[in-house]
């Protein structure tokens, strides 16, 4: 890792600019007469709105054009996070943020990707579905939040909006873009457990129609709780636009990220509870959920050796020109290159648990490994506008959209010479105990219920041999909003998909830390066509009030996995029909008190069919999943000192028809059929809420509940197939802000302030991850 001190260097850098910046005489000057018009408070903590040139409030919405119709007369579930919630809650990654949207849970990775974001939304994986201004983000990575503007959630199947592979829903980060306005944001935070972060806002004025805008972030710390876990990270947003406000406008956005941290990959389960018929051990208890009763702040990595760094370089150009209100063109073209690259410490490997004589309990450690770069280029043109025929009002959007993706892969050889070799004699109560060449190569060892992350190694790392996958897919898309009366809006959309992909897998041999390369596999290159539509009525009681109904449908194709060095790509992944999921969805919205306050509900039924049910010996695609629920939504002000933001979602899942087994030629069904799936929790509810109790003094908190929760990797038609579940909690965040002027303001968040011991997600497999401890961070924020 990169050490703390250049962290800190780089906040005092972070700090010194900042400084230079509040001194410079534009920035103390009045705004100008295209400037929002501020509203009370220096970091204005009881408003989620907007406010425009003339001080008339207006509603947030999605920033796509494929959205041809405001949100209140859109017919599907859609959340938008200000930037104001994630100031407000202190958040620093998109799992943070999202948080104070129900019905999204995180999932622990496994195979391909155990170290980088992967939401659930409706039951569904959708970590390929994340998209920053409208363009696919690809690449594992743990995202930031310090350069976004806004968060759009769009929950339940949308392909017609994303493409391929979002059957659960979408999440589109809006980034800060440049003004015409000359402003300056300031914040510098420090905490318990080492916590320090700083950034800087800052848009100048070029001239009438152009500005350049710039973020910086640096943050450092520990994550409280988990012994040796820390982390070091730095970024930066820099925008330049021209022609802003007028009719042809260009805008060229740079984005880097670097993290360096300690992974964690959590405690240990402890799936098989009886010891081996030759054991005579006793089994140490187990909590009810599945989890080793180990202390919560159990680390089982190696500090010596293991690490996770996160690199993101990002190229965007977005050009729009306005020919009339009827027609607008938007093109969008990106280029990207993200790393994801470590070595972590898995807990248990092999659910290996030993007894030695003086009655400690031993764990084997195993590794996970990953260098995966990932580069991307892509392009997006919308033309967009609204015009009348026949009396009849259209708002309408056609956009075509290209991309070309690489995705590689490799593993790391991790040759221990010299570690914490397992002790002799250990009696075997769990799992498959390390052989004597195992103890040297990678059987080290540490106590089971008091690891010792610190214990000294020296080994040979090397990378493998790269595998890689390419991908290329072109969408062509229109939407269509047609008001046919003043009450009645028909909102439709289609979309169709090309998708390819080729792939090569390397086969490796390892031995002494050195890999030889057994062979190379290279599989057909295979493409799938598929469309999506999207159908949808409003009724509109009052201007501001909506009813609407729903039929939405998405695909997601399989993909030719560029894996470990010993998985081979196989001609059946280039065979297998796209998985199908459709969604019907009924549901009302209401705009009120001036377009202050913003309420939804929602009922829902997601089906996904054609999933794969069976590996062997023939892959079948019968597969069948079903969630159903409601969600009620809630953001804005109820009055001008009181804000609130959150929800509460309700869902019935259950895998229809899964993974069967074929025994004697007689297919067996899966025993799991008829139960809930993995990470889709029944219940949960998220809460976020300010009161401005006097001018300058502001309190509140947030609420968030979160029912048991099973644990599984949800491959195909899969679901918690070991029953291993992360027990229901209830999470308490408390806030204030105090503004010392019209200009400067303290804000106090403590995260997690009753110290609630809880697992943010399992894996059902490896392991199960613990939510950080309860943490208290100060933060002076200053505006100008």
């Amino acid at each position: 890792m990169t050490s703390r001190a250049d962290t800190l260097r780089a906040l005092l850098f972070a700090s010194s600019a900042a400084g230079m910046l509040i001194a410079t005489p534009t920035l103390a000057e009045k705004p100008g007469p295209d400037a929002p018009i501020a509203t009370a408070g220096a970091q204005d903590p009881a408003d989620l709105g907007t406010v425009n040139v003339n001080g008339k409030r207006i509603r947030r919405e999605p920033q796509s054009p494929e959205f041809v119709a405001p949100l209140v007369d859109t017919p599907r579930a859609v959340t938008i996070i200000p930037q104001q919630i994630i100031e407000q809650t202190a958040a620093t990654s998109l799992q943070d943020i999202l948080r104070t949207s129900p019905g999204i849970t995180f999932g622990a990775g496994e195979g391909g990707q155990p170290l980088a974001d992967r939401p659930f939304i409706r039951g569904q994986s959708s970590g390929n579905n994340i998209f920053i201004d409208g363009i696919r983000d690809t690449g594992g990575q743990q995202r930031e939040v310090f350069n976004l503007e806004q968060i759009e959630v769009v929950k339940g199947p949308d392909g017609v909006y994303s493409g391929r592979g979002s059957g659960g829903g979408s999440i589109n980060l809006g980034s800060k873009q440049p003004t015409v306005r000359d402003h300056s944001r300031f914040s510098l935070g420090g905490g318990t457990d080492n916590y320090v972060r700083g950034t800087i806002d800052q848009n100048w004025a070029l001239g009438e129609t152009a500005g350049l805008r710039l973020n910086l972030m640096g943050s450092s710390g520990d994550v409280p709780g988990r012994d040796a876990v820390d982390f070091e990270k730095w970024g930066l947003g820099l925008s330049l636009g021209a022609g802003l406000g007028t009719d042809t406008s260009m805008v060229f956005s740079y984005y880097h990220l670097t993290a360096d941290s300690m992974p964690d990959y959590g405690i240990p389960l402890f799936t098989k509870v009886n010891p081996s018929a030759t054991s005579t051990a006793p089994v140490r208890p187990r909590t009810e959920s599945g989890i080793l009763d180990v202390p919560r702040n159990s680390f089982y990595g190696l500090t010596a050796r293991d690490y996770l760094i996160n690199e993101v370089d990002s190229f965007t150009f977005d050009a729009r020109h306005r020919f009339s209100e009827a027609v607008n063109v938007r093109s969008v073209t990106r280029y990207s290159e993200t790393l994801n690259d470590y070595i972590v410490g898995n807990p248990a490997d092999g659910g290996y648990v030993g007894l030695a004589a003086d009655g400690t309990y031993w764990t084997k450690r195993g590794t996970k490994t990953r260098y995966n770069p990932v580069d991307t280029l892509a392009h997006v043109t919308d033309v967009f506008g609204r015009f009348s025929t026949g009396g009849i009002l259209h708002n309408y959007d056609v956009g075509v959209e290209y991309s070309q993706e690489r995705n590689s892969n490799a593993s790391y050889s991790t040759y221990t010479t010299s570690g914490a070799a397992c002790p002799t004699g250990l009696v075997t109560v769990n799992g498959t105990p390390p052989t004597a060449a195992s103890a040297l190569g990678a059987g080290d060892c540490t106590r089971l219920f008091a690891p010792t992350p610190n214990d000294p190694w020296t080994g040979v790392i090397n990378r493998g041999p790269l595998s890689w996958s390419d991908t290329e897919s072109i969408g062509v898309y229109a939407f269509d909003s047609i008001s046919l009366t003043e009450r009645l809006i028909l909102n439709l959309g289609v979309r169709y998909d090309h998708y390819a992909v080729e792939g090569v897998n390397t086969a490796a041999t390892q031995a002494n830390g050195v890999f030889t390369v057994t062979g190379i596999t290279a599989a057909p290159k295979a493409d799938w066509d598929f469309v999506n539509y999207q159908a949808g009525l409003v009724f509109k009681p009052t201007e501001t009030t909506s009813l609407y109904a729903s039929y939405a449908t998405s695909s997601t194709p399989p993909t030719i996995a560029a894996g470990d060095q010993n998985t081979a790509a196989t001609a059946a992944q280039a065979v297998l029909d796209p998985e199908e999921t459709t969604s019907y969805e009924v549901g009302a919205k209401a705009s009120l008190f001036r377009d202050q306050l913003q309420l939804s509900a929602a009922a829902f039924r997601l089906e996904r069919q054609n999933a794969v049910t069976q590996t062997s010996p023939s892959v079948v695609q019968d597969g069948e999943v079903m969630v159903q629920g409601v969600e009620l939504g809630v953001s804005g002000n109820i009055t001008p000192e009181w804000q609130v933001f959150g929800g509460y979602t309700w869902m019935d899942s259950e895998l229809v028809k899964g993974a069967t087994t074929t025994v004697g030629g007689v297919i067996i069904p899966n025993p799991l059929n008829g139960q809930q799936l993995a990470n889709t929790p029944e219940h949960t509810v998220s809460l976020f809420s300010t009161y401005r109790v006097l001018p300058n003094l502001t309190l509140g908190g947030g609420v968030y509940y979160v029912s048991d929760n099973l644990g599984g990797n949800q491959g195909g038609a899969g679901g918690g197939a070991n029953r291993i579940y992360a027990p229901e909690y209830t999470r308490v965040d408390l806030f204030a802000s105090y503004d010392i002027n019209d200009r400067a303001s303290l804000q106090l968040n403590i995260q997690n302030a009753g110290d609630e011991e809880y697992i943010l997600r399992t894996n059902g497999v490896h392991h199960a991850d613990p939510a950080p401890a309860r943490q208290a961070i100060l933060t002076l924020n200053l505006r100008y």
